[in-house]
């Protein structure tokens, strides 16, 4: 275990490696599971603000839901998190032949918005848990996964350096440069 700041680390973090592999999953992640990803109450607000720009990169089908339901909904713990389309699909989706991808992404690579996706989404397989005073991160093991756990061997790419960009989105430079510190005096 590692502790940085207020947040308790996994050491799974630091010995995984890992590089996702779309050519392989095909985006699974967007498409498994038993609810959609994960939602902080901020950013609610921004994906509102800027849903006339991200409109435009989805399906009709993710449309008309967002359009009817909204883009969130609380799962069966009774978190916020985006809504899923057929209890499958996450509703911001887009398919390229097979593969799925972020529609908010595709926005934000093509300079419509500055906010790439949700924070979960960026930190996967990294899973941040609140607990008030304290946030435990954990790595979240899931079949789906298991080309990026090759790619990332083959690599030689430790998990937290494959997150590099989120983490320090999430948690900022200087936790990371900390977390770097932490990882290199074990």
């Amino acid at each position: 275990m590692i502790l940085v700041g207020n947040c308790i680390i996994s050491d799974d973090i630091k010995d995984i490696e890992f590089c996702c592999n779309l050519d392989a999953c095909k985006g699974a992640c967007c498409i498994e599971g038993d609810a959609g990803a994960p939602l902080l109450k901020r950013e609610l607000d921004i994906i509102s603000e800027n849903i006339k720009d991200i409109i435009p990169y989805l399906n009709k089908e993710s449309v008309h839901e967002i359009e009817k339901h909204g883009f969130y909904e609380y799962d069966f713990t009774g978190e916020l998190c985006t809504r899923l389309i057929n209890e499958k699909d996450c509703v911001f989706v887009v398919y390229e032949g097979d593969t799925a991808y972020c529609g908010i992404e595709k926005a934000f690579r093509e300079g419509k918005l500055d906010f790439i996706k949700p924070i979960s989404c960026h930190l996967y397989p990294i899973r941040v848990v609140d607990y008030g005073e304290f946030q435990a991160l954990n790595y979240h093991k899931w079949e789906i996964c298991s080309p990026a756990l090759e790619k990332g061997k083959d690599l030689r790419l430790p998990l937290y350096k494959f997150l590099k960009e989120p983490l320090i989105r999430r948690f900022g430079d200087k936790w990371y440069k900390e977390l770097l510190n932490q990882i290199d005096n074990k």
